[in-house]
């Protein structure tokens, strides 16, 4: 069914695969109730909802597009809900915000049922597609680097060095000692077993506790948040939401466009330039997202951890249904994964090593042609410095078409990319985001 030997892999590389995707992400099903709790969603309600949400979408891309890639609550998305949607209208509840959700995931949709989709991802010029890959794998490395406290907050300089002599600091940079010894020697799942020695010794050193037990009962203590589809849309008219949608349907086409070249191209998977199946795979996220939002979640996008279980030999849909399967298990072991999950020096390693691989695109790159090396640089630089991997998307695609006109080349570009400039210059400049 997933077309192993044709993939060059085998039942227990892609299991393991799974297994680290799932360890690297699974921090979401705890982190996303966090946000989502200010702007007054009951944590239960979210736990149970990033999960039924995390299954849906990861399974429709295990079973449909037969790709290692995990879909889930975007994070970043989760914050817009939060602080901008909720927290920033007046009169807007958690229900009617959870509305507009809905219908942006519905218009997904329909949009990845037609071509659009699909023809965006083969009309990305091939700089802007390495540059994509490469600030993806700067951006999680640096995000695995700041969540071990081992980069930190500077009050002049932004950022700088933490202390390393701090508990999260020190375990991170043993467990990224070990992962690269187990890599250097080729050793199967290196990043896995990583995290697995890496927990280990986080709970012999007391830093992993288990306070709360292992085991408990998932709960919706809502019920369904979005039950009438035209109750959604009312809610989205009377109210104005219609910016709020255009961010949520912008933003989650190109986070998991984004993040879906990235990893296809580091796990080989694009054929001459194109992502075969693009269509099933795109489904994933918008079929999640609507569900999500009925649940009470907010978007899903495809993730960038999933080039972690890449990076650990995964190449087919075995790979992500490994990862649906475990969120299912996950739904009652809430405990358990809100105690592993806490500890983010256990999966930070991953990332970082992720990140190193992942930086291997900008090798690809026309160094020697400015007009098509200078927009990959601003993908390459924002991703991580806005924390946004739609932001450094929307700098390129801005900046491409410009230098491409100014050189007199503006008929080598594909009129799509012209449209999608316009929308993200009106999205970064006009809207919320």
């Amino acid at each position: 069914m997933f077309k192993l030997i044709e993939n060059h892999t085998n039942t227990k590389t892609e299991l393991l695969a799974g297994l680290t995707t799932f360890f690297t992400m699974v921090y979401i099903v705890v982190v996303n109730p966090v946000i989502l709790a200010d702007a007054g969603v009951p944590f239960g309600q979210v736990f149970t909802a990033t999960i039924i949400s995390a299954v849906v979408a990861t399974l429709w891309m295990a079973l449909f597009a037969n790709y290692p890639i995990a879909i889930a609550p975007g994070m970043g998305l989760n914050a817009y809900f939060a602080y901008s949607v909720v927290g920033g209208h007046q009169g807007i509840t958690y229900q009617t915000a959870f509305a507009a959700v809905f219908i942006a995931g519905v218009i997904f949709v329909i949009l990845s049922l037609t071509p659009l989709r699909e023809k965006l991802i083969d009309a990305i010029p091939e700089n802007l597609k390495h540059g994509i890959t490469a600030g993806i794998g700067l951006f999680i490395a640096f995000i695995g680097l700041r969540l071990t406290k081992i980069i930190t907050a500077h009050p002049t300089n932004l950022v700088g060095l933490g202390d390393l002599h701090s508990a999260s600091a020190l375990l991170a940079l043993v467990g990224l000692a070990i992962t690269l010894v187990l890599m250097t020697l080729r050793v199967n799942g290196a990043i896995f077993f990583g995290m697995v020695i890496t927990g280990l010794i986080a709970f012999f050193t007391g830093q992993l506790e288990f306070n709360q037990g292992f085991m408990a009962l998932p709960t919706l203590p809502e019920g369904l948040m979005i039950a009438n589809p035209v109750t959604a849309l009312t809610d989205v008219i009377q109210h104005s939401l219609y910016a709020v949608v255009f961010s949520f349907i912008l933003v989650t086409i190109f986070d998991t466009t984004g993040t879906m070249i990235g990893v296809a191209n580091q796990a080989g998977l694009m054929k001459g330039g194109k992502l075969p199946r693009a269509k099933e795979a795109l489904l994933a996220d918008s079929v999640g997202t609507a569900v999500g939002a009925m649940f009470g979640t907010s978007p899903t996008t495809a993730y960038i951890e999933s080039s972690s279980g890449v990076a650990a030999g995964g190449r087919t849909g075995l790979t992500s249904l490994t990862v649906a399967i475990l969120f299912i298990l996950s739904a009652f072991f809430g405990p358990l994964v809100s105690s592993v999950s806490g500890i983010s020096a256990i999966t930070a390693p991953a990332l970082i090593i992720v990140g190193s691989l992942m930086m291997g695109s900008i090798a690809k790159i026309r160094w020697n042609e400015l007009d098509e090396a200078f927009p990959a640089f601003l993908t390459v630089l924002s991703m991580p410095l806005t924390s946004s991997i739609a932001t450094g998307i929307a700098l390129g695609f801005i900046s491409y078409p410009l230098l491409k006109l100014v050189k007199g080349k503006w008929r080598e570009i594909h009129p799509l990319i012209y449209v999608f400039a316009i929308l993200f210059f009106i999205q970064l400049a006009f809207l919320q985001h």
